[in-house]
């Protein structure tokens, strides 16, 4: 996740970069025009007095009016960035732009709840000493166990409520980054929503995008209009985008996921806690 997070964050940077490509060129361009415009006044106002005498500049004024290296190579490169210019902006860069927001979000979910399942760790070893428990003297021993460590072993509502509210904003956040990246990875997808962009005269830069587990859809609202376009995610239109799993296919992966191995219901209370008792 880390590493998804940082090569989005690089292409955000890049993207930032293309969006500024048009300012580029005006400040460049309008930076030369003004030295040109200062120049014009310069020569007009030479010409004029030097005809009719008794009139001087410093010398230096010419000066002030040079069109600089800077701002000549400035324009030179403006010009040549403007051949990559979209003037509809990108959808591409949109949906991966959201799948990186949130990215970022479902890793803050993450970090919430890695936080409060360790707040509440200690229901793992009640868990795995009350089921191995068989004499009446094992059960003496949990019994003896929990009243004299009850404190320590009750969790919270407000434990229970971070926990729950955290694996909500790890399914939503995730679901929609991706929706995002795979609908970004279908060039049919993006060039169909990239046209509704240029169809409704919008920058698609500036377009709203959202996903709808109701609908199964991902949409984008244009800027500016009241239209908007959308694909499905469940293989329903020709696009046959389908991405969703069963739960088995889910927690299936997630069984082979880091978190879930180096977590403890995977490694047990005392290995996970004190790397003892651990599985060789």
């Amino acid at each position: 996740m880390k590493r998804a997070l940082m090569t989005l964050s690089l292409y955000l940077l890049s993207s930032a970069a293309h969006s500024n490509e048009l300012d580029q060129l005006i400040n460049a361009s309008s930076a030369i025009v003004s030295q040109i415009d200062k120049g014009i006044k310069m020569a007009g106002a030479g010409y004029g007095y030097a005809n009719q005498g008794g009139a001087l500049s410093n010398g230096q004024l010419a000066g002030t009016a040079h069109i600089s290296t800077e701002q000549l190579n400035a324009y030179n490169s403006a010009l040549s960035n403007m051949s990559g210019y979209e003037a509809y902006g990108s959808v591409q860069a949109l949906l991966e732009t959201q799948a990186a927001t949130e990215l970022q979000l479902m890793d803050s979910a993450i970090e919430t709840f890695t936080e409060v399942v360790v707040d509440m760790i200690a229901v793992v070893e009640v868990a795995e000493i009350a089921a191995e428990a068989e004499t009446p003297e094992d059960k003496a021993e949990v019994q003896t166990y929990v009243s004299e460590n009850e404190a320590a072993l009750v969790i919270t509502q407000a434990e229970v409520e971070t926990y729950n509210q955290s694996l909500d904003d790890i399914e939503a956040h995730g679901n929609k980054a991706s929706a995002y990246l795979g609908v970004a990875a279908n060039t049919e997808a993006v060039a169909f929503l990239q046209e509704g962009a240029e169809e409704n005269n919008s920058n698609a830069d500036f377009a709203t995008l959202s996903y709808d587990s109701n609908q199964q859809w991902v949409a984008i609202n244009y800027q500016g209009t009241a239209n908007s376009n959308s694909v499905f995610v469940n293989g329903q239109d020709a696009f046959n985008m389908n991405f969703y799993l069963t739960e088995t296919e889910i927690l299936a992966a997630g069984a082979e996921s880091e978190l879930y191995l180096t977590g403890p219901t995977a490694l047990g209370y005392r290995c996970f806690m004190y790397n003892e008792d651990c599985d060789p």
